[in-house]
Order: structure tokens, then C-alpha cells, then sequence
């Protein structure tokens, strides 16, 4: 008899200083009976040296740095496994969180800069068909210490030399498991730890930092009010309403004109171009006619269009466009003067896709607690 497959009972994570803004990181501290500049102590050793090692932060007493460690810096991603592709400048992540959940993170490097994919939620309650992520379904909200233990984790391993020279991790985006905007202050959270200078975050320009988003319109019309300039990404990956309710069901709620109209304000509000991004599936998004109605819509926007060539999940239906139909989508909208992307395609070897290696690993062992030995 198969083992029944139980879920983990939902409980919070552990408060971690990165939940904390710097305000109430010194109020914590006092509450510990420590005098309020350990805030600036502790998180210039987190955000700025990357330690959360108390053995590590001399400027601190042994007895006073292990007890703000113990009430303050508990584990939250423990790595079960690491695959690498693309000559090693690719290399994938899957985290077990404090309650089993597993979520992923993907770095990448290349020559003049390093990009980390991470996760805002374990899981995607957004149902696209032709996500391995929507396909699971939503698990539980990321707490904003969890998302920021991403970040963490990858300017320790790009500045250690794990991927090769020493290089400071420079760009965030936020594309990985889950829909960022169904998690807005935990994500606000982490935004602000990530773009803060140093000492209070890790001092990545906000430029630097994409926001995705499948076209939450509440989500977008509050990220204007916030005053941090990230680069917006719409998950778009169809311009016609009929088609996107079923790709993208949020799209009966706030239909493509909607979410555009909203990029719009962000972008004029921030000055920031927004990017449309656009999975291409062979014979159900891909059509020149399709092309032709988005190079309308987006004429004169300030939009760029990112054409993915899809990562197929295994035992789906959907699948990557042919080249030329691909090479004939890119024609179309350029000949509307709307300037398009197609994305690299790294990680394909590697489960590259957000939500397959989570899972594979949930097929592959006898109950979703298990641990694997991590692989490099």
C-alpha cells in the first residue's frame, strides 16, 4: 500500500530580524535587553557582510551575540538540493522551509552581472494551466524573512566564489514560485530589505529589482503609492480576454485593458517602462493574428515584450512554438515599433521551470518531509 501523502499543518514561520523594519529591529534588540544601536550592529553583519554567524560578529560580546542569534536569526532554509546547468553559470535551488514546504530559487551568472529568481509564496493559488507552480496550487504566503533568505543565501554564494570569480550579486527578480501580488507586504517587505542602502538592506539598486505580477490591478495601483521605482513585469501571455481567461483565470476579475491601463499609471508615475511578459505555446498563444492585436495594443506604450519560449512540465499538453512561428511573432510586433525580447532559455536541463523541481522532488521521495542529501 502507497503512503498517504500528508500536507503540514500551516504555522507561522519563526520572526526573524528580516521580517523587522529597521525601526522595529532596534525595538526588538531593546526588548531583549540590548541597547538599541545592535540593530545597526547586527544588520550590517546580515545585509552588509552577509553573517548571521554570531561565532562571526566580533564587534559584539560572545554572551550578548549569541542570545540576539537564538531570539532572532532562527534557520529558515535548510537547502535539500543544488543543480547546476549552463557550464555551471546556472544554478538551481530547492529549500525545505520550517514546516516541510519545499519552494526554489534559481541564480544565475553572467559576464557583467548576477540575476537571482526567487519565490514569494511556496506554491500558486493563480491556476495557470501551463505553470508547474499553478498546477500545485497555493501552500502557504512566504514570510518577508523567508524570501529575503533567498537573497541572503545567493550573495553568499556569489561572493564566495561558489559560481565561479567572486561577484556581487545586482539583480532581482521576483518570477519564481508564486504570484508576488497575492503576498504584497511580506514582498514590500523584502523589497525594501533588498533596495535599502547598508547597512539597513543589501543596497541592490530598486532598477534592479522586477516585480511580476499576472495582473493583480490592486496590487499595481498600490505599488505606485510605495515610492520604490522596480521595474513592473505583467505576465500577460495573451492580448485577447477570451483566451486569457482560461491561460490566466484571474483575468475574469481585471481583464487585459485593465492591467494594461494600471501598467500605464505605474509607469508614468515612476518613469519606470514596464515589460510584458509572454510565454509562446505552440498553436494556442503563438498566431501572427495575435502578434498583430498585441503590436496594436502596446503601440506607443511604454512596454517592452519578453518572449519565453516555454519550458514544458512533464505529462503537459502545452509545448514551445516553432522557431518560426516564433521568428513571425517577433516580425509582427516590431513592425509596430514595440521593442521585443526573446528570454534566454537557461535552465532547461534542469527542471528550469518554477515549480518542477519542487515537483519532482515531492514524486521522488516517500512523503513530502523528507530531506535529500544535498547535491552540488
Amino acid at each position: 500500500m502507497e503512503p498517504i501523502e500528508i500536507s503540514p499543518v500551516a504555522k507561522k514561520p519563526p520572526k526573524h530580524f528580516a521580517d523587522l523594519s529597521p525601526e522595529d529591529r532596534a525595538i526588538a534588540v531593546a526588548e531583549l535587553g540590548e541597547p538599541a544601536f545592535r540593530a545597526k550592529q547586527l544588520a550590517n553583519h546580515y545585509f552588509g557582510r552577509h553573517s548571521e554567524n554570531p561565532k562571526e560578529w566580533s564587534d559584539i560580546s560572545t554572551e550578548s551575540a549569541e542570545k540576539l542569534a537564538a531570539a532572532l536569526f532562527p534557520t529558515l532554509l535548510t537547502p535539500v538540493r543544488s543543480i547546476t546547468c549552463d557550464g555551471g553559470s546556472t544554478r538551481k535551488d530547492l529549500w525545505k522551509l520550517h514546516d516541510g514546504v519545499m519552494v526554489e530559487s534559481v541564480l544565475m551568472r553572467y559576464p557583467d552581472r548576477a540575476t537571482l529568481c526567487i519565490s514569494s509564496q511556496a506554491g500558486c493559488g493563480m491556476g495557470c494551466p501551463f505553470c508547474a507552480t499553478g498546477q500545485a496550487g497555493l501552500t502557504r504566503n512566504l514570510s518577508a524573512a523567508e524570501i529575503t533568505a533567498q537573497v541572503f543565501a545567493a550573495s553568499r554564494a556569489m561572493e564566495s566564489g561558489e559560481m565561479g570569480e567572486p561577484m556581487r550579486l545586482s539583480n532581482i527578480v521576483f518570477m519564481g514560485m508564486g504570484e508576488p501580488m497575492a503576498n504584497y507586504n511580506a514582498v514590500i517587505r523584502t523589497i525594501r530589505n533588498i533596495t535599502a542602502p547598508t547597512p539597513d538592506g543589501f543596497g541592490i539598486s530598486a532598477r534592479s529589482v522586477t516585480l511580476s505580477t499576472v495582473g493583480l490591478v490592486s496590487g499595481i495601483e498600490k505599488l505606485i503609492d510605495e515610492g520604490i521605482p522596480v521595474t513592473l513585469a505583467v505576465s500577460l501571455h495573451t492580448p485577447d480576454d477570451e483566451l486569457r481567461d482560461s491561460l490566466v483565470p484571474i483575468n475574469t476579475r481585471w481583464k487585459v485593458r485593465e492591467v494594461l491601463v494600471a501598467a500605464d499609471k505605474y509607469a508614468a508615475h515612476t518613469g519606470r517602462r514596464y515589460s510584458i511578459e509572454y510565454a509562446l505555446i505552440k498553436e494556442i498563444n503563438d498566431h501572427a493574428w495575435r502578434a498583430d492585436l498585441l503590436g496594436r495594443m502596446l503601440k506607443g506604450r511604454d512596454a517592452h515584450v519578453n518572449l519565453i519560449p516555454l519550458n514544458p512540465t512533464p505529462g503537459s499538453k502545452w509545448t514551445a512554438s516553432k522557431p518560426e512561428d516564433e521568428k513571425k511573432f517577433v516580425e509582427v510586433l516590431e513592425s509596430y515599433g514595440v521593442p521585443v525580447t526573446v528570454r534566454d532559455t537557461r535552465g532547461r536541463e534542469i527542471d528550469g521551470a518554477c515549480g518542477q523541481l519542487a515537483a519532482a522532488e515531492k514524486v521522488n521521495s516517500r512523503n513530502k518531509f523528507k530531506v535529500s542529501t544535498v547535491e552540488s
